[in-house]
């Protein structure tokens, strides 16, 4: 039984390392599934890692799938874990912000969320 427990606690300590291994999005302004009566002025969002700033990228569609953000996607000068683009002035609308991030461990990760502007 000992032997069981040990060997449990050994693969527990050289998965955890592995879980952690992808900088995965850990919130976003505007909110994930939000509705703002406001237009956001950008974009940011929070990742659980550092990232590269050559290799990781956000974009901000419309309905149509139209490109609306200023493409200026850049990580925060204080915080490498924060990617942030800027936005014109948005019509109301459903828009759809798309990432595709490199960590500085070299895991790629990716998605998408949506986010509303009221009328």
């Amino acid at each position: 039984m000992k032997r069981v427990l040990l060997l449990a606690f050994a693969a527990t300590c050289v998965a955890s390392p592995l879980a952690r291994a992808h900088a995965f999005l850990d919130h976003a302004a505007p909110a994930v599934g939000s509705t703002v009566r406001t237009p956001p002025t950008q974009v940011k969002l929070w990742f659980t890692q550092q990232l590269e700033p050559a290799f990781s990228t956000v974009r901000v569609v419309d309905r149509s799938n139209k490109r609306v953000d200023r493409d200026d996607a850049k990580l925060d000068s204080d915080d490498a874990r924060v990617l942030q683009v800027s936005l014109p002035p948005l019509a109301p609308g459903h828009y759809r912000v798309v990432w595709r991030v490199l960590s500085v461990d070299t895991h790629v990760s990716e998605g998408d969320f949506a986010f509303d502007v009221a009328p």
